[in-house]
């Protein structure tokens, strides 16, 4: 599994930030830094450079695929998971399409995450 040292949280409900903060917190206790809208998430990217990013689908202003876009635009070899409380087979699609290593549901449990950001993470054979 890919070392996580830190990880971008990238929401704009306060609490599920502090939901998947304390779930990643058990992949080693990486460093957890938070951006609430795609703007801000882009800067907190480009200034903390992240091993993995969680970035929410639906925001204000720049929406999760617009961010994920100018992410891997900036680094083409960024970890990102789409984080989302649709699951909309089309939106999804869209930011498999764009990059992202897959995606979460947000009302999914704290141990069907860890194995999904586990699988997400595993180096390709």
């Amino acid at each position: 599994m890919i070392s996580l040292q830190k990880v971008l949280l990238i929401d704009d409900e306060a609490h599920i930030r502090k939901y998947l903060s304390l779930v990643v917190r058990a992949l080693g206790n990486p460093a957890v830094v938070e951006a609430d809208n795609g703007a801000d998430g882009l800067a907190r990217y480009q200034a903390e450079q992240p091993d993995l990013v969680l970035l929410d689908v639906n925001m204000p202003g720049s929406d999760g695929i617009e961010t994920l876009r100018a992410i891997l635009a900036a680094n083409p070899d960024a970890n990102v998971v789409m984080v989302t409380s649709l699951a909309n087979r089309q939106t999804i699609e869209q930011a498999i399409d764009a990059g992202a290593l897959g995606y979460i549901r947000k009302d999914t449990e704290r141990q069907e995450i860890l194995g999904l950001l586990t699988s997400y993470l595993q180096p390709e054979a």
